[in-house]
């Protein structure tokens, strides 16, 4: 028997904790359908009976207290909403429990913005680490010694699991299903909840909006006329001119200031900026490709791809509405 303990923190999300005690146990059915035992004990732990979350929206009556369970098999750190370093802080008490319950073997999942509470433990330290791709940057601020593998949709390193965003966290806990019970358990759950059980990236869904917010005028300046010139073909020399400084400087200033370097930025700007086309406009992948600045189709191909992990023809086949409707 697998001890699942899914923890419940406040201001945490209420389907990041209802979602997995529902696989858990839909998986012990499965098994008993099938003729076998159940696998999961699943119980909801918290620092108190009853905890709020959503601002107080939500009840969930806990199923043990941290202090009575005091060996687990698998920890459960669910999405946290709103603040969250104010989340972190208010649920201080719980760390000390993760980090002891993993020095005792249990393995830790961490589910979406989740990565924050468990980064807060110290365990993720020079480890990687997915997160919702909208709080990554924050991430990298909050825990510069994490490994943010951006995009991701399943980390795992040392018993430690992390997920990308949102409905993302569902591919992790399938992982898990695989691991403790075996793949066609987890296929057999994937069909039942409709998921797509081996999407490894969250790049399709990532909407991309430059780090403005970091104080360098200068830096700021050059993001917008990228950003306002799409089509253009960028040199860090051209860029450089802009704010009358050297290449070396500008991208030792713009790397400090957004967290990408200039080419990375380039990059995601003009793929951003494809994407919308796409989900916008009938046109087929060359048209987009030259309106965004590209003339090799390889190489627009490749770094479409390396940033939402699917190709050009894949993402306006599945977001274009007027494509959708003749297929």
């Amino acid at each position: 028997m697998k001890r699942v303990s899914i923890l419940v923190p406040e201001s945490s999300v209420m389907q990041a904790i209802a979602d997995p005690q529902y696989l858990f146990s839909a998986v012990n059915q499965f098994l008993e359908v099938a003729g076998k035992a159940p696998l999961f004990e699943v119980q909801l732990v918290g620092a108190s009976h009853e905890v709020k979350l959503t601002g107080g929206s939500y009840t969930v009556h806990t199923d043990a207290l941290l202090h009575e369970v005091t060996e687990t098999d698998l920890v459960i750190v669910p999405a946290l909403f709103g603040d969250l370093p104010k989340a972190i802080q208010q649920n201080r008490t719980l760390v000390p429990w993760i980090i002891n319950q993993h020095e005792n073997g249990a393995e830790v999942a961490s589910l979406c913005v989740g990565a924050f509470l468990l980064a807060s433990t110290g365990l993720l330290n020079e480890k990687k680490c997915s997160t919702h791709w909208g709080f990554s940057h924050q991430f990298q601020e909050l825990f510069p010694q994490i490994e943010l593998v951006e995009g991701s949709i399943v980390t795992e390193e040392d018993g430690i699991y992390s997920s990308g965003g949102a409905n993302s966290y569902w591919n992790l806990l399938l992982h898990l299903v695989e691991k403790y019970v075996d793949r066609a358990t987890a296929i057999l759950a994937a069909k039942y909840f409709a998921i797509d059980i081996d999407r490894s990236s969250q790049g399709a869904f990532a909407l991309f909006n430059g780090q403005k917010n970091h104080g360098d005028e200068a830096v700021k300046k050059v993001q917008l006329h990228i950003e306002a010139n799409i089509g253009e073909r960028f040199t860090l020399d051209s860029l450089a001119e802009i704010i009358s400084v050297g290449k070396r400087s500008l991208e030792r200033r713009f790397k400090k200031a957004t967290g990408n370097s200039v080419v990375e930025y380039i990059q995601r700007v003009k793929i951003e900026a494809a994407k919308r086309s796409f989900e916008t406009y009938n046109k087929n992948v060359s048209e987009v490709m030259f309106d965004v600045g590209y003339s090799d189709t390889k190489a627009f191909r490749d770094v479409f791809r390396k940033l939402t992990g699917i190709t050009p023809i894949e993402y306006r086949n599945k977001y274009n509405k007027q494509v959708l409707a003749e297929i």
